[in-house]
C-alpha cells in the first residue's frame, strides 16, 4: 500500500496540487525550437526534446534564484511600479564571468506583492526592459515556502540545528514541504514559458529550489543544468533526519553539475549519496563526478568571490570619504575591531560579544582602547528563536558597556539598522581587524570585502594611505566557507570564548610587518579569485559536463521524485528477443555463455540454488547440438556442480574460470597460470585483520582465491577499509603470482591470468580449432567481471576466431554504461529471452550426444 506522503509527492510533481490563486495569463514564448507550443502548454506532457536544429543557435543562460536582482518600488502616485537592477546581487554580478556574447535571462521572484491584475503588466516591463521573467507566489504559497520550509526546516538543519522540541527549530510539517513543491513547479513553468531547451544552459541558486531540476528534467530530458547551493550542506548523520530526504537528493541528481562553496560541503553531499543512494563517485584528472543512471553529474567545488569593480568604485565615492574622516575622528587613539552580520541565530553575535568582553578583562590594557563596532544588517528569517537571540544581544551589550564603559568611551558601538555598503566600506577602512564568529554559515564575504577597502583605491588622489603599506587582520570562525581560502587569518572555534578573546588580542597586538605580509597574501587571492572568475569556473565546467547531452540517447522513467533520466551511447539498445530468435534460427554453430548471479538468479533472492524453470531451460539448450553453452560464474565449483547436476552437458567455468569442465562427463581443468598457494598464507591474515576492524565484514575462502565482502559494512567505513586493504594485498603480494582487485562491496584475491574473458576466448578458440567456429554468440553477464567476455568478443572478431559474419550478442543486465551492445533489465527478462531460445531450439537426438564439448 502506498503511504499518503509519497501520494502527496507523486500528485505534487504530476502536477495536480491545487494552486491557490488566479490563473495567470502565461508569457509570450522566447523560443526558437521546432514543434508545436500546445506539447509545452500540457503539463502532463511527455518530454520535449527535438531532433530538428533550432532556427537560431544563440548560447543562452536562463538564471533561476527566488529573487530577482531588481528592486521594485511602488510609484509615488500610486500607479504602478519603478524598477531598477540591484547592484548588490549576485545573479547581476556573476554576468562578468560569462561569456560576452551570451544572453542572459532572469527567473525569480520579487520582493514586494504585486496585485493579480498588475502581473501581465509588470511581466512584460520586466521582461522587455531587464530580461526578467517574474515567478508570482500565491500569499499563502510564499508564506509556507519561504518562511516555512526554507527557513524553519531547511535553513536550520542545514546549519546543524535540529528541531528537539517544539519550541526549538521547527519540526517537519508536510504541508509546509507540499508548499515548496508547489513553488518549484511554479518556477519551473516560468522558466518553461520562456526556454529553448536545445540552445539555452539553465542554472538554479540556492536551497530555495533543490526540486527545480526534477521538474524541468522531466520536461527535457537533455536541457543543460546546473545548480549551485550558496548555503552550508550538512553532513550525512545532520542531513538523513530530514524525511525528505532522498526526494531531493535525487532532485539535485537530475542536474548536470552541482556546486559548492568548499570541499566540506561537497563531501558531506556525496556521503549522503553514497548511504542513501548507494552511489559512489569518481575523480579523473581531477574532476569528481557522480555516475547516475549512465549520466555523469559534476560536482564543483569553488567558493564565490566579490565583486572588485563594485567595490573599488565605491572607494571612490565622496560621502565614503567623508564618512571615513568622520569615523576616523570619532574613534581617534582607539583601536577598532569591526563586525558586520545579519542578524541571524548562526552569526554567533553574542559569542563574539562575549570574546570582546572576554579580552577587556583579561587584557585590562584595551579598556578605554579597543572599540568593537558590530552592525547587525536587519534579520531576513521570523521566530522565537530569532527574538530570543535578540534579546540575548541587546542585553550583553547592554551589560558590557555598562561595566567597561566610561566618559566618551563605549567597548560595544552596536549598530541595529540598514547600513548603505558606501558607510560600510568607510568602517572596513578604520577598522584594525575584522571578527567572524559565525557558528555556521556558507561563504560570507565580509572579509573579502574588508581586505580590499584595507588595500584601497591607488588612483584615489586624496586616499591618505595608497602609498603606505597597507595592513588588515582577520579572526574568523573555522565554521565558515570563506574560511579554507583565508589561511593568514586567525581561525578560531567560536564556541570557546576563551580562545577567541585570545585571537583578537592577538590580531590587534601582532607587529605592524606580519599584518602586512598577512594582508599582501589573502589581497592576492581575494584579487584574482573575484565573482567573474567563479562564474567563469562555474560555467566552463557546465559546459564540460554537458557535451556529450546530444550524442547520447535519453529518456526518462519513474514516478514522482523517483524520476531520473537514463543516458545511454546510441549504440547501446535493448536486446530484442525477436531479432536474437531469428539470428538464432539461421545458425549452425552457437556459443552460449551465461552468468550466474546477477543474470539468472536475482542477486536479492537468499535461496541461490537454481529454479526448475532454469535448469530446465538450460536441459533443452545443452540438449540442442548446435549449441556449446557454459555458466560462467565466481562461485566455487562445488555449488555449481551440485546445482546444476541434471545438466549433464552444460559446461561449467567456476572462479572466475580457474576450474573448467566441458560437460558433467568431462574432468575440471585448471586454467590458471600457478598452483601454488602459498601466497594464501600472507594474505589472509592481512583479510582477517581487517575484517575484525570492520564491522559487518566478512572472508569468503575459495579453493583458488580469497575474497572480503563488506556489503553489511557501515558504507563510508567499509568502502575506505576496501581501499586500504587493497593498496595492502598490494604491497604485500607484489611478488606473488596473484592479482588483488576490488569489485562491488568486495575485495579478490586471485591467481594472475584468470578472468570470465579467457573463458570466452577458450571457448571460442576451441570451437575454431574443431572446425565448428561459432557463427552465433551470446554472452549475457551483470557485473564488472562480465565486461572481460563482452571485450574478448571484440578481440576475437579481429583475430578470426569468430568469423566477421557472426551474430554477436554482447547483452549486460540492467541498463548502464557497458562495453555490451545491448542490454536486458533483470534476470526475468533474460528467463524469458532464454525461454524463446529453447522453444527455438532443435529436438535432442536419440542418441546421448555431447552437445557441450566441441
Amino acid at each position: 500500500m502506498m503511504s499518503k506522503s509519497y501520494t502527496n509527492l507523486l500528485d505534487l510533481a504530476s502536477g495536480n496540487f491545487p494552486i491557490m490563486g488566479r490563473e495567470r495569463k502565461r508569457l509570450p514564448r522566447v523560443m526558437t525550437v521546432a514543434g508545436v507550443i500546445s506539447e509545452l502548454d500540457d503539463d502532463n506532457a511527455n518530454s520535449v526534446s527535438s531532433d530538428v536544429p533550432s532556427s537560431i543557435v544563440q548560447d543562452r543562460i536562463i538564471i533561476v534564484a527566488n529573487q530577482l536582482p531588481v528592486k521594485a518600488k511602488r510609484r509615488p502616485d500610486n500607479k504602478g511600479w519603478s524598477f531598477s537592477w540591484d547592484e548588490d546581487s549576485l545573479l547581476l554580478q556573476l554576468k562578468d564571468g560569462l561569456p560576452e556574447e551570451m544572453e542572459v535571462l532572469y527567473v525569480g521572484s520579487l520582493n514586494v506583492e504585486v496585485d493579480s491584475n498588475e502581473q501581465d503588466d509588470v511581466s512584460q516591463l520586466l521582461l522587455d526592459r531587464f530580461k526578467c521573467v517574474p515567478a508570482f507566489l500565491p500569499a499563502d504559497i510564499l508564506t509556507k515556502f519561504y518562511h516555512g520550509f526554507c527557513k524553519q526546516q531547511l535553513w536550520p538543519l542545514f546549519h546543524y540545528m535540529l528541531p528537539f522540541s517544539a519550541n526549538h527549530g521547527g519540526r517537519f510539517d508536510r504541508t509546509l514541504w507540499e508548499a515548496y513543491v508547489a513553488a518549484n513547479k511554479i518556477f519551473s513553468q516560468r522558466v518553461i514559458e520562456v526556454i529553448n531547451p536545445e540552445d539555452d544552459y539553465v542554472w538554479i541558486h540556492d536551497y530555495h529550489l533543490m526540486v527545480l531540476p526534477t521538474f524541468l528534467r522531466r520536461r527535457f530530458n537533455r536541457l543543460r543544468m546546473g545548480f549551485f547551493l550558496h548555503s552550508p550542506f550538512p553532513s550525512s548523520e545532520i542531513y538523513r533526519t530530514l524525511p525528505v530526504r532522498e526526494e531531493i537528493l535525487k532532485a539535485l541528481l537530475n542536474s548536470d553539475l552541482i556546486g559548492f562553496h568548499t570541499f566540506d560541503y561537497a563531501r558531506h553531499f556525496l556521503s549522503c549519496c553514497s548511504r542513501m543512494l548507494g552511489l559512489e563517485y569518481q575523480s579523473k584528472r581531477g574532476y569528481i563526478g557522480l555516475d547516475y543512471y549512465g549520466r555523469t553529474v559534476g560536482i564543483k567545488i569553488m567558493p564565490v568571490g566579490i565583486h572588485m569593480g563594485q567595490i573599488q568604485s565605491v572607494l571612490k565615492l565622496a560621502d565614503k570619504e567623508w564618512r571615513e574622516g568622520e569615523l576616523k575622528q570619532k574613534f581617534e587613539g582607539k583601536t577598532v575591531l569591526l563586525g558586520v552580520d545579519d542578524m541571524d541565530i548562526f552569526k554567533g553575535v553574542n559569542l563574539k560579544l562575549l570574546a570582546m568582553e572576554q579580552m577587556l578583562k583579561q587584557h585590562p590594557k584595551w579598556q578605554g582602547r579597543a572599540v568593537l563596532v558590530q552592525i547587525a544588517n536587519p534579520a531576513r528569517g521570523r521566530g522565537k528563536d530569532l527574538e530570543e537571540t535578540q534579546a540575548e544581544i541587546y542585553a550583553s551589550v547592554k551589560r558590557i558597556n555598562e561595566k567597561y564603559g566610561q566618559n566618551g568611551y563605549e567597548p560595544i558601538v552596536f549598530i541595529d539598522k540598514p547600513v548603505s555598503l558606501s558607510e560600510r566600506v568607510a568602517y572596513y577602512t578604520v577598522a584594525e581587524c575584522v571578527v567572524v564568529t559565525a557558528v555556521r554559515d556558507g561563504m560570507n564575504l565580509i572579509p573579502y570585502e574588508y581586505i580590499v577597502c584595507r588595500q584601497g583605491n591607488s588612483t584615489s588622489e586624496s586616499e591618505s594611505e595608497s602609498s603606505g603599506p597597507k595592513k588588515s587582520m582577520l579572526v574568523v570562525s573555522e565554521f565558515i566557507g570563506c574560511s579554507p581560502s583565508l589561511s593568514g587569518a586567525i581561525r578560531v572555534n567560536p564556541w570557546n570564548v576563551e580562545s577567541t578573546a585570545e585571537a583578537m588580542n592577538e590580531a590587534i597586538s601582532m607587529v605592524e610587518p606580519e599584518k602586512q605580509l598577512r594582508h599582501e597574501k589573502h589581497y592576492r587571492y581575494v584579487s584574482t579569485h573575484d565573482v567573474a572568475y567563479w562564474s567563469r569556473s562555474v560555467f566552463q565546467d557546465m559546459e564540460r559536463t554537458c557535451k556529450d547531452h546530444f550524442r547520447r540517447r535519453c529518456w526518462g522513467i519513474g514516478l514522482g521524485f523517483g524520476f531520473r533520466v537514463i543516458a545511454l551511447d546510441p549504440n547501446f539498445r535493448k536486446l530484442s528477443i525477436d531479432a536474437i530468435v531469428n539470428a538464432y534460427v539461421k545458425s549452425k554453430r552457437r556459443a552460449i555463455l551465461l552468468d550466474y548471479d546477477g543474470t539468472v538468479m536475482p542477486q536479492t533472492s537468499i535461496n541461490k540454488t537454481p529454479s526448475q524453470e532454469v535448469i530446465s531451460l538450460i536441459n533443452t539448450l545443452c540438449g540442442d547440438v548446435k549449441n556449446t553453452v557454459f555458466v560462467v560464474s565466481g562461485r566455487g565449483r562445488d555449488s555449481l556442480s551440485k546445482w546444476f547436476s541434471p545438466c549433464k552437458k552444460l559446461g561449467i567455468a567456476a572462479e572466475h574460470g580457474y576450474f573448467v569442465r566441458w560437460s558433467a562427463d568431462k574432468d575440471w581443468e585448471i586454467c590458471g597460470q600457478s598452483s601454488d598457494f602459498g601466497w594464501i598464507q600472507i594474505a589472509e591474515p592481512v583479510m582477517k585483520l581487517y575484517t575484525e576492524a570492520t564491522d559487518g565484514s566478512s572472508i569468503e575462502t575459495k579453493e583458488s582465491a580469497l575474497v572480503w565482502h563488506h556489503r553489511d559494512a557501515d558504507p563510508g567505513f567499509g568502502s575506505s577499509q576496501a581501499k586500504e586493504l587493497l593498496d595492502h594485498l598490494e604491497s604485500v603480494l607484489a611478488n606473488e603470482p596473484v592479482a588483488a582487485k576490488s569489485g562491488q562491496y568486495i575485495v579478490e584475491v586471485k591467481p594472475q591470468g584468470v578472468s570470465k574473458g579467457l573463458v570466452a576466448e577458450k571457448v571460442f578458440t576451441s570451437m575454431h580449432e574443431s572446425g565448428k567456429q561459432a557463427d552465433f554468440v551470446l554472452c549475457i553477464g551483470d557485473d564488472r567481471s562480465d565486461e572481460d567476455m563482452f571485450e574478448i568478443i571484440g578481440n576475437a572478431l579481429n583475430n578470426g576466431v569468430i568469423s566477421s559474419n557472426t551474430s554477436v550478442f554482447a547483452c549486460t543486465v540492467g541498463q548502464k554504461p557497458s562495453k555490451a551492445k545491448y542490454y536486458l533489465d533483470d534476470p526475468t527478462d533474460v528467463i524469458m529471452m532464454l525461454d524463446a531460445l529453447a522453444d527455438a531450439s532443435d529436438s535432442p537426438p536419440s542418441s546421448d550426444g555431447e552437445a557441450g564439448s566441441p
